[in-house]
Order: structure tokens, then sequence, then C-alpha cells
């Protein structure tokens, strides 16, 4: 479910209040531990949190490299990890600390679903958005697009 909202304030209220209410407590937790160098804005249809092009334009389709999301999917809400999935380690420990709590874990490659915020640990989403540095999250970014070139070249 792909939004056109252009502000985040206007995707915000174009939700259902159970959602809304529930992206909006994500939200904070994400800022409230988001490093320092990210922005935060509409991108993909979602709330993104993003290193700016200004601060690395070299990527491989020249938008912004997308560190975290959140979004209101037609069946759930998703938040997007990044940095944790491009990182083998901390999807692990992330995935580990997650069933270790209860809570019914359902994600995808980068994505985390659920359909109530009670589903959702927000103090582990918290330690994932807090988990890398701008620094490191390109640090990360640059060995996974190095590595793929190695590969594709090998072959």
């Amino acid at each position: 479910m792909k939004s056109e909202a252009k502000t985040v304030t206007a995707y915000l209220e174009e939700l259902p209040d159970e959602r809304r209410k529930a992206v909006e407590a994500v939200r904070r937790t994400i800022l409230e531990n988001l490093p320092d160098g990210y922005e935060e804005v509409m991108n993909w249809g979602m709330i993104a949190y993003q290193v700016p092009l200004e601060r690395y334009p070299d990527t491989y389709n020249k938008q912004p490299l997308m560190y975290a999301a959140l979004a209101s999917q037609k069946n759930h809400m998703a938040v997007y990890l990044s940095g944790i999935y491009a990182d083998d380690e901390a999807r692990e420990g992330f995935e580990s600390r997650y069933r270790a709590t209860g809570k019914r874990l359902d994600v995808g490659k980068s994505c985390v679903r659920f359909r109530r915020l009670e589903d959702l640990p927000l103090d582990l989403i918290g330690d994932a958005v807090a988990t890398h540095s701008i620094d490191e999250f390109i640090e990360t970014y640059e060995r996974g697009r190095t590595g793929a070139r190695g590969r594709a070249e090998a072959d």
C-alpha cells in the first residue's frame, strides 16, 4: 500500500486511528534511537530514515541509502531495518532477541511485520535502530557492494 503523501504529517493523517497510533509510537522509538546524520523523509511511499545524498551520493540507483523505514501496508504494518539486514551477525542477534520476547516474529528480507503495536518489542526496535552510526552503515553498504561486484566479475 504505497502512499502518495509528501510529508510525514500527511502520511500519518491518512491512517486509520489505530494504525496511526501504532505507527506514531514506533516512529517515536525510531527517532529517539536514530544515530545522528540520518534524515526522516517520505520516500518510497513510506516514512524513511536515510543517508542524505549530500552525505553519500554514490549509490547504485542514485537514491539515498535507506537505513530504516516505517509503513502501513494493506494487511499489516512494517518496520524496515536495512542496517541489521545488511549485517548477518546483527540480524541473527536481532532475531534471537526477538524470539526471546515471546512475541511472534514475522520477518521478510528487511522488514518486521506486525498487526498491532503490542506485537512489536519497541525496546528491541530502538536497539536495532541505534546499532549503526551513519559511517558504519555506509561502510557496511560499501562492503556489500564491493562483494557483489566481485562475485559478478568472477562469474
